[in-house]
């Protein structure tokens, strides 16, 4: 007997997600460059939890209000004035972030992680995170939104790059009828599936962030598999199980 397999679509912009129909599903955040990258790191280094908030002035006073806790962020790739931290994965290492709050607000990731509505689970990918969140992925068997973060609305290469990635893993056991998955799994096939920081040198987002001396940052986002947990968003808090 054939099992009907779940729907897998992809978000190239939050100001595409109003198309998508996201009750019941599980919407993946994508906010490479750096974001969920940070998030991920920050977790698998022993966070306690991340609170993800929309502003600036947001983050310090839920900062203040929480003991133990940390408030990070930037705005256009820089560190947001009046947060201790930016956002960045190497700036939150176990012996510094275990067991404390990272409060954290960036441009597009957390913007886009508070527009869904109604999804079944709202979880983190990144390349830090490929294989077990794409492990995760298939065990649910539920419908799957790749929702990318893009750079406000505007479409961009590395997180529909690991878009691709997630869908070259899952595309056997997910019924693909979206030519944003076709495009993203295009687009992966055509980066040779690995060295991908070679391949984003040439987006505009790797050149707004060299502009900060962040190289080291974007190539440390790309390595697959760093920091092997599964982020979701429980409450306002992300964690993992």
């Amino acid at each position: 007997m054939n099992v009907e397999k779940p729907g897998l679509e992809v978000c190239l912009s939050p100001a595409l997600l109003h198309l998508y129909d996201t009750r019941g599903a599980i919407v993946v955040i994508i906010d490479v460059f750096r974001a969920t990258s940070t998030i991920t790191a920050a977790l698998h280094n022993g966070a306690k939890c991340v609170i993800p908030v929309a502003s600036v002035s947001e983050c310090i006073a839920i900062g203040e209000s929480i003991s133990n806790s940390i408030t990070a962020g930037e705005r256009d790739g820089k560190i947001a004035e009046g947060l201790q931290h930016g956002n960045s994965p190497l700036e939150f290492p176990a012996d510094f972030i275990n067991g404390k709050t990272l409060v954290l607000t960036t441009t597009n990731g957390t913007r886009l992680l508070h527009m869904v509505k109604d999804a079944s689970e709202i979880v983190i990918g990144s390349f830090l995170n490929l294989d077990v969140l794409c492990g995760y992925l298939l065990l649910q068997h539920k419908k799957v939104i790749l929702g990318c973060a893009s750079w406000k609305d505007r479409f961009n290469l590395e997180d529909t790059l690991f878009a691709g990635a997630v869908i070259n893993q899952l595309q056997h056991a997910f019924e693909i009828n979206c030519d944003s998955a076709r495009a993203a799994k295009h687009l992966y096939v055509s980066s040779g599936g690995s060295n991908f920081i070679e391949f984003l040198k040439d987006s505009s987002h790797y050149r707004r962030l060299s502009a900060f001396g962040l190289e080291y940052d974007m190539a440390y986002c790309v390595t697959p598999n760093l920091h092997p947990v599964v982020p979701f968003l429980k409450g306002r808090e992300i964690i993992t199980a």
